[in-house]
């Protein structure tokens, strides 16, 4: 078997080896608005310009904040927090400390609704058996009335026996 060996050589173009029908390539091929993001034109030793990726530059730095002062409303709000925390707090303290008082002016409430209610029920009950009982004949008392009158504009005259 035989292996032919072939020789490897470079190609410098030059001008005569340029067909005359293209023309020399003194700008880019491409409009600067189609170049994609990354990619730039270079020129290279021997003086041909191309397309080639170039690094891309580091991303600036996000702008430092700047302190902004703290409104009015915040700092009265801040300061009112306490405040109204620490109200609360003794006002559940004061309840604590007064529950067994108003669960006992609680039942004293309901006791006396309940008098009330025995009082408006019972006496009505006790008056109608006094009565009962100190009448004369023991039974209820019957009024017997006589009216009289003379003429259309005349005095009425009237008698009452028990």
């Amino acid at each position: 078997m035989h292996d032919p060996t072939y020789q490897i050589t470079t190609h410098t173009p030059t001008t005569a080896t340029r067909p005359a029908y293209l023309p020399a390539p003194e700008r880019p091929v491409m409009l600067p608005g189609e170049i994609p993001p990354g990619v730039q034109v270079v020129t290279l030793p021997g003086g041909i310009r191309t397309l080639a990726y170039a690094p891309t530059p580091p991303p600036a730095a996000p702008p430092v904040p700047v302190a902004q002062p703290i409104p009015a409303w915040a700092k009265t709000t801040a300061l009112l927090v306490p405040t109204v925390g620490g109200g609360t707090a003794a006002a559940g303290i004061g309840i604590s400390y007064a529950a067994p008082g108003l669960i006992a002016m609680s039942h004293a409430l309901w006791a006396a609704v309940a008098l009330i209610a025995a009082a408006a029920i019972g006496v009505p009950a006790l008056l109608r058996l006094g009565r009962n009982t100190t009448g004369t004949g023991g039974g209820s008392t019957h009024i017997t009335q006589n009216i009289t009158a003379t003429g259309l504009f005349g005095k009425a005259h009237g008698t009452i026996n028990r």
